[in-house]
């Protein structure tokens, strides 16, 4: 009797898990604010998203760690944009790379009631926040390191986003682009960052500023911002051979 309801149990629970995936995946398919799914595997990294969203805590934080913890960091695969021999090369980025910065500015565009430039001071006149993540590279490898910087959500609510914005696309100097959804925007952890391991963002790790998002793969947290430009439609990254939403 009891290996009887067992099964019938099972059964139930297998049958239910079909029933929510089932559920999601024409919600997907239906709904996604992601349309990259032009392929069976597409479909599955818009499905993720979707599982993530309605079955995952939206509050949930990324581990923090102590400063004992910090390790290594390596900086693959980047490439200065002040350099002018090589593909990234930016003149506007080199310009203020060789003023130590000064005078550079965040463009913050799109569906907000305050587009403008605005300075690395004027950020760092907010309230900051430090925390010690761990960075998941899409590489295989890990490091911990201590970042300081603006919550994401702050400089939103500062220049006043409007009801129907549902992306924040961030562009970088180096011509890489990607976004997320408004979840992750407005994530404690998501945040604008100017240092690292108490000092100022080395060059290789994005200087001046950069994006952590701490729910997300390595790849979504932006190096060398230059534009923040908040949509009401997706704009992708476009094929780049990963997925668009890379939670952990």
């Amino acid at each position: 009797m009891k290996k009887k309801q067992l099964v019938t149990r099972r059964k139930a629970i297998i049958t239910g898990s079909a029933a929510i995936g089932g559920f999601l995946l024409y919600k997907t398919i239906k709904s996604s604010p992601t349309p990259t799914y032009g392929s069976i595997l597409r479909m599955g990294d818009a499905f993720t998203y979707e599982a993530q969203r309605a079955l995952l805590s939206k509050k949930a934080l990324a581990k923090e760690y102590s400063r004992d913890d910090i390790s290594s960091f390596p900086a693959t695969g980047t490439v200065n944009p002040a350099d002018e021999g090589s593909k990234t090369y930016s003149k506007e980025y080199a310009a203020t790379h060789r003023n130590a910065f000064a005078g550079w500015e965040l463009s913050i565009e799109g569906r907000v009631n305050k587009p403008g430039k605005y300075s690395l001071e004027s950020l760092q006149s907010l309230p900051q926040r430090t925390q010690i993540t761990r960075h998941s590279c899409e590489e295989g490898w890990t490091a911990i390191a201590e970042w300081t910087g603006v919550q994401l959500g702050r400089v939103l609510q500062s220049v006043g986003i409007l009801p129907s914005a549902r992306f924040v696309n961030f562009y970088a100097y180096d011509g890489f682009m990607d976004s997320i959804d408004m979840t992750d925007a407005f994530h404690p952890q998501t945040i604008l960052a100017w240092g690292m391991n108490g000092i100022p963002l080395p060059i290789q790790h994005g200087a001046p500023l950069r994006v952590r998002v701490e729910k997300q793969i390595g790849y979504k947290s932006v190096k060398y911002l230059q534009r923040i430009v908040v949509t009401d439609e997706y704009v992708g990254p476009g094929d780049i051979g990963w997925a668009w939403y890379t939670g952990i």
